[in-house]
């Protein structure tokens, strides 16, 4: 079953109580940063944390993804030296604005891998799209490696490099958002919001999650635990979605086995499009549609 990235909550790098304890929170991935949560005299001392980290704490089946820092930056190179042998979940890279940004860092990773004898094939990387010019290349970003597995949208850099004035609603970076989730969903990957600034605005958090939803985002970046849960609760289908879901993917099943592609329930017409959604309302359920 895919993978489900409703919320990936940032852990600074340098916080060992949180870095230890990151399990228990309850999202669905967590996001192990070395970069702009931690300052730049202790980037060192984050970096040997992380890396004990991901050696002796057993974080379940949560994902585990570390942002590094810039290829450009003084810090991205250990970073990647640091983290790749030990193989995390994923890796998330700032600031990407051009395919050969991307090549530069997936040749430095795999010269990495060869180095320990690791595959290619299990750690996946996460871009995320922070200046104008990001966003104006990427759908070439999008697919240029299969290892490229979501694209996240940075909506503080990106409203800081665009003049945008800060607003609740964002509508600054709206087309932004959408051209992200086009990318992504063209190349069948996943999209992953900004992050909601203000911790104590649950009902800004709910609205802006709800809108996010109905774009197409698979999930938001967090930076509290209290905001795991109203992100969940907006993601997570009622009962009788899941039960609409259920019957369409079952009735689906039956017909195809006949050579029927269009059908009917209760009156209203079933086709290749409707199945796809009530799939994706069972996976978000955490339902296994294979053998229904």
């Amino acid at each position: 079953m895919k993978r489900k990235r409703r919320t990936m909550l940032y852990i600074p790098g340098n916080n060992p109580a949180m870095l230890l304890h990151g399990s228990v929170y309850g999202a669905d991935s967590l996001l192990l940063d070395l970069e702009d949560a931690v300052a730049l005299n202790q980037k060192d001392a984050a970096r040997n944390l992380i890396q004990q980290m991901l050696k002796n704490v057993d974080y379940g089946n949560t994902e585990v993804c570390v942002r590094v820092n810039h290829l450009d930056t003084p810090f991205g190179m250990e970073d990647l030296k640091a983290i790749v042998p030990l193989q995390p979940d994923a890796i998330r890279y700032p600031k990407t604005e051009t395919v050969e940004e991307l090549q530069r860092l997936i040749t430095l990773v795999e010269q990495i891998e060869d180095e320990h004898g690791l595959p290619h094939d299990q750690m996946t990387i996460h871009i995320m799209i922070e200046t104008a010019l990001g966003v104006q290349n990427v759908f070439d970003i999008a697919k240029y490696s299969k290892r490229v597995d979501a694209i996240t949208i940075g909506g503080q850099d990106l409203t800081a490099d665009m003049n945008i004035k800060s607003s609740k609603n964002s509508s600054g970076i709206d087309l932004a958002r959408k051209m992200i989730v086009m990318a992504a969903k063209a190349n069948r990957i996943d999209a992953i919001d900004t992050v909601w600034a203000d911790i104590d605005d649950e009902e800004g958090l709910k609205q802006e999650t709800e809108f996010i939803r109905q774009i197409g985002f698979s999930g938001k970046a967090v930076i509290n635990p209290r905001q795991i849960d109203p992100i969940h609760e907006i993601y997570t289908p009622s009962d009788e979605e899941i039960r609409k879901a259920y019957r369409v993917v079952k009735e689906f099943n039956k017909n195809d086995a006949k050579g029927i592609g269009v059908f009917a329930i209760d009156g209203k017409m079933v086709d290749a499009p409707v199945v796809t959604r009530a799939r994706y309302v069972l996976e978000l359920a955490g339902v296994d549609h294979a053998n229904i």
